[in-house]
């Protein structure tokens, strides 16, 4: 319990610090120097290019809410449609918000949910300058209770920010509880699984903050999915996007890798 809080506590401060200078020490980008990569930093934009984003729907949003800290497009894939409710979790300065909102217009809603007080006064000043009317964003951790009513969404996004979470299955059964029912309700996700997980115990909490030592294989990840009670589970995207040294003085030690996935699932 006490390593869960300091994870949380790490987490507020790191993506709280981003939200007020930028994005310049996660890796939850592509090609960034840290955890053991090398490659040139991208600006945000262009990261969130990177991992499949388009520039000209970027260019209709709050330049201040692209913040390059996803590791995917849910939006690209979850098929919103005019009028509906979206839910986006870990919604940061808003980017997925006000992609979403741009499509369900003014006779839908996106409510972003995120626990760091600093993204949410900077995504409720985005969508205050650049009158968005049809989003709302709300304070909540997604793997204890997400603030939102039983049966009553359309579609659930999330951008890399479930492997941040202690508690999976848990998060997972509280997208499936606000869903609607009837396979109308369903999630459309990306996000970081591994080869291998790292014991709980043996963490590093700036890792864990930077999407990786959170991470589960992909086998688990699903197993999580389906035991929160989603069916018709279906991996939408999946491609290599990093691979770390774990313990540089071993010879012929396989390298661990971590591998961006975009899933959908659907309320029975």
């Amino acid at each position: 319990m006490d390593k869960q809080l300091d994870l949380k506590g790490k987490i507020k401060e790191q993506y709280g610090k981003i939200a007020t200078n930028g994005n310049s020490d996660s890796c939850c980008i592509p090609s960034s120097d840290c955890c053991g990569t090398s490659e040139i930093l991208f600006s945000p934009f262009e990261s969130s290019k990177a991992v499949g984003y388009d520039s000209d729907k970027l260019n209709l949003i709050p330049e201040s809410s692209v913040l390059g800290v996803g590791c995917g497009n849910p939006t690209r894939f979850a098929d919103i449609n005019e009028g509906n409710t979206v839910v986006d979790l870990g919604s940061g300065a808003g980017i997925d918000v006000f992609l979403a909102a741009n499509i369900v217009k003014e006779t839908g809603k996106v409510i972003g949910i995120d626990m760091t007080e600093n993204m949410l006064n900077k995504a409720r000043e985005n969508a205050e300058k650049h009158g968005y009317t049809n989003v709302e964003f709300r304070q909540g951790d997604i793997e204890q209770r997400i603030p939102v009513e039983d049966n009553s969404v359309d579609v659930v996004i999330s951008n890399c920010v479930i492997n941040l979470t202690t508690n999976k299955e848990n998060t997972f059964r509280e997208i499936y509880r606000i869903l609607k029912p009837n396979k109308v309700g369903k999630m459309v996700i990306s996000d970081l699984v591994t080869s291998k997980e790292i014991d709980l115990d043996s963490v590093n909490t700036d890792n864990w903050c930077s999407c990786i030592d959170g991470a589960l294989t992909k086998e688990n990840y699903i197993d999580s999915i389906k035991k929160a009670g989603f069916t018709n589970i279906e991996i939408l995207d999946e491609k290599l996007y990093m691979e770390l040294d774990e313990d540089k003085g071993q010879e012929n030690q396989e390298k661990r890798q971590i591998t961006s996935i975009s899933i959908k699932a659907v309320k029975k």
